[in-house]
């Protein structure tokens, strides 16, 4: 299949194509960009192998969770190419792409088990729980928009055995990992996107450009100012 897979529900801009076993995949600058850079990313990708969006057959897509505006632009980018062309979209858990990007990092496979935490900002993070088992992905906890102290509520019942992603970082002891494995960066999130465009293609059907619709788990993106005294208060303390 000729596949097309892009992804900007983070800072980082992430796209891919696949022509039968021939993949190449591309990271840049994404964030406020991406709106001006995503489709010349993905034309210039299409022209270096020869191709037009015509010749494509699917588009993959990262759905989220993450920022709003690149969930935004991601699906709509992805939605206007498929109706164009005709062809199906899969949706893929943007989480689940930090994920196969650890997995990649530790070389394992079999029974690799993390949890993702990804900074949501407002004090929050996006998290979900996934193992790799017979090849594919198993989802243990969907991902879900968590508070500190809900997350670690969950953490002390079962405490996590590796864990990647951006609050690491952005929380740093604040977040309770305890002696987890790390994967705090992402190494080339790009061909972690395409390995599970691939897999989705393998094992599921797209769906139809009207059903693409992004994850959004948060419906107020935005703090007021007093909220945003209050939240600097409780950190001095």
């Amino acid at each position: 299949m000729r596949l097309l897979a892009l992804d900007t529900a983070t800072e980082a801009l992430a796209v891919a194509l696949a022509d039968g076993a021939w993949g190449r995949s591309i990271n840049a600058s994404g964030g406020a960009q991406a709106s001006a850079t995503l489709l010349p990313q993905l034309l210039d990708l299409l022209a270096g192998r020869g191709l037009a969006p015509a010749d494509l057959q699917g588009i993959a897509c990262g759905q989220g969770p993450g920022a709003f505006t690149g969930l935004r632009t991601a699906v709509s980018v992805a939605q206007g190419l498929a109706l164009g062309i005709g062809c199906p979209v899969w949706l893929l858990d943007s989480l689940l792409i930090v994920a196969e990007d650890a997995r990649r990092q530790a070389s394992q496979d079999e029974g690799f088990t993390l949890w993702v935490a990804m900074d949501a900002r407002m004090d929050e993070v996006y998290a979900g729980h996934y193992r790799r088992q017979g090849g594919r992905w198993q989802v243990l906890r969907a991902p879900a928009l968590y508070d500190l102290p809900t997350l670690h509520t969950l953490w002390r019942a079962a405490p996590p055995p590796a864990c990647a992603g951006s609050a690491i970082d952005a929380f740093g002891e604040r977040l309770a990992l305890g002696e987890a494995l790390l994967w705090s960066r992402q190494a080339d999130r790009a061909a972690a996107l395409l390995a599970l465009a691939r897999e989705a293609v393998r094992d599921q059907a797209g769906v139809t450009p009207d059903q693409a619709l992004p994850l959004y788990l948060r419906d107020k993106v935005a703090l007021t100012t007093a909220e945003r005294d209050a939240q600097k208060a409780g950190s001095a303390a």
